[in-house]
């Protein structure tokens, strides 16, 4: 009888054990994964998350926002590694780096819109400035162990034109065009420097003469297109649109050819009037067809660029995937989506109202 008292006390205890032991393998609530003892937490998560819905679109189903969840997380254990190794390399950014570049990324608003859009974001100053030392921090490590290490010979250059002279054979003339768009509309999906944006035709007009004005009076045509322009594909690049054969113009409307072909190179147009928007369009320069040599030096250099963005990102992923083998990882919302078979539920935030360029999770 005492020896089963024994035995009953005994098992008692291993199993006490073994359910403290399952309880502390269980990750605290709220934490979706772990590098090296650092939590990342679904609120951080969240935050990201919100930043990538288009306000326009239709909410998105519980997959796609698990799946957009997951890639998330995915960048944000990648971001810490990397943070943790800028620690170890003495590459963290500088009190004074956050705070120049804080500045440029606050420049283009007043001090309302500002915190206006940090709201709508749902983002603080300080969440602001994390992220900044952030990705000046990450960018560091990035620079001295993968940029450093690419070099371009001239071979490399002279082996790609020759594997690739085909492709440096303009058939027909090329127009490289920046423009400055304003439409009679809102546009939820508007994202120039100044958040400006014309709501109705006199609207409209008002504001593409005023910009006319301004760049008769020798105004920089990118700066006034990133602070002003309407079209959400190119503002962002001070109107840019880079190289567009005489074909395509041909397909576009007659007035837009009709103001192209009038122009010089580094020549503004007026304002041109279209069904559906104002625009004023520069051509930045012009291109004749023909092949085009490996003597003429933007040749070399777009063949230069190529080469070496080739080369980051392939040098980019190996040393990723190096640092992340070294790296202890937990993920915890992948473990959660297998383990319920893709049906863990997940509270959609509201979509973001704002036009903040938050920094993205890379």
């Amino acid at each position: 009888m005492r020896k089963r008292a024994q035995g009953a006390l005994l098992l008692a205890a291993i199993l006490t054990m073994a359910a403290g032991c399952q309880k502390q393998s269980q990750p605290a609530e709220g934490v979706w994964a772990v590098v090296n003892g650092k939590n990342i937490t679904r609120a951080e998560v969240d935050k990201y998350y919100r930043t990538q819905l288009n306000p326009a679109a239709p909410e998105p189903s519980q997959d796609e926002a698990l799946s957009l969840m997951l890639n998330i997380l995915d960048e944000l254990v990648n971001n810490q590694i990397l943070l943790q190794r800028a620690k170890k390399l003495g590459l963290e950014a500088a009190d004074g780096e956050v705070e120049d570049k804080f500045t440029e990324f606050k420049s283009p608003y007043t001090e309302d819109e500002f915190q206006r859009q940090l709201k709508a974001r749902g983002y603080t100053v300080d969440d602001l400035r994390s992220d900044i030392r952030r990705q000046i921090s990450i960018q560091k490590v990035i620079n001295r162990e993968v940029v450093a290490k690419i070099t371009v010979t001239d071979q490399d250059v002279q082996d790609f034109y020759n594997q690739n002279r085909a492709q440096f054979n303009v058939a027909e003339p090329q127009y490289r065009l920046a423009q400055i768009v304003v439409t009679p509309r809102k546009d939820p999906q508007l994202r120039n420097r100044k958040n400006d944006d014309a709501t109705t035709d006199i609207e409209a007009k008002r504001k593409i003469a005023a910009l006319a004005q301004q760049l008769s009076a020798g105004a920089d045509f990118a700066q006034i297109a990133m602070d002003y322009s309407e079209d959400p594909a190119s503002s962002a690049s001070g109107g840019d649109l880079g190289y567009v054969p005489e074909s395509s113009l041909s397909q576009s409307d007659p007035a837009l050819k009709k103001a192209v072909l009038a122009l010089k190179s580094g020549q503004t147009s007026g304002v041109i009037v279209l069904r559906d928007s104002y625009r004023i369009l520069k051509l930045v320069a012009k291109e004749a067809p023909g092949q085009r040599e490996l003597s003429d030096p933007s040749v070399q250099q777009s063949i230069r660029d190529n080469i070496r963005n080739r080369k980051e990102q392939l040098l980019r992923a190996a040393y990723l995937a190096i640092v992340r083998s070294e790296a202890k990882t937990t993920n915890n919302l992948a473990q959660q989506v297998v383990e319920s078979a893709g049906k863990l539920p997940v509270v959609v935030t509201q979509k973001p109202a704002g036009s903040l360029p938050s920094p993205p999770a890379k």
